[in-house]
């Protein structure tokens, strides 16, 4: 059972020791260039070795038109892992960060460029942060079908705190773009 920590009583981060509350994280990947599949199940793979993180689902992989992307950028393939982890929410950010890098992910001054792999941490249980090098919720998840798609057919029930149920905020978004690719599958190792 995944026990989320009362935000009201204290910022579980700050907690000292080795006491940390088990939280769920819902983590987006996405490539859309190189090996695009390689990429996520590496990605999956690394997440899955990772101490204190313990992968629970695994969504279906989508084939998605670029959003907000340069003119001429490929395809993305998405997915969403879920977690349950004791990790504080900016080591989990660095280990997503480090799995990007170990994919070659580069980060250019343009916009939403295309890349090798992108990690971005969705949720991280009730953890609310408004840093600028850590925002949770994601701020743009709620709007991205290529993230609640994927995360609904996992988790129906899931939530977005402090905004709103996953299954309300992808009824209102535009899925045209996205397309499930039953062929490809991610697995657990």
């Amino acid at each position: 059972m995944t026990e989320t920590p009362n935000p009201y009583i204290i910022d579980a981060d700050t907690l000292t020791g080795e006491m940390h509350p088990i939280r769920r994280a819902v983590i987006a990947l996405g490539s859309n260039l190189g090996d695009r599949l390689a990429a996520l199940q590496g990605a999956v793979a690394t997440l899955a070795d990772t101490p204190d993180v313990w992968v629970t689902a695994v969504s279906p992989v989508y084939e998605t038109e670029p959003v907000d992307a340069p003119e001429g950028s490929e395809a993305f393939l998405n997915a969403i892992v879920l977690a349950d982890t004791t990790l504080p929410a900016h080591t989990l950010l660095d280990r997503a960060l480090a799995i990007e890098d170990a994919y070659d992910r580069q980060r250019p001054a343009t916009h939403n460029a295309p890349r090798t792999l992108d990690v971005d941490l969705i949720v991280l249980g009730d953890r609310l942060s408004h840093e600028d090098r850590l925002r949770l919720p994601h701020p743009r998840a709620a709007e991205r079908a290529f993230v609640l798609q994927p995360w609904f057919d996992i988790e129906a029930d899931a939530q977005i705190p402090g905004v709103g149920t996953v299954k309300e905020l992808l009824e209102a978004t535009d899925r045209s773009g996205i397309a499930l690719r039953e062929d490809l599958v991610l697995e657990v190792e």
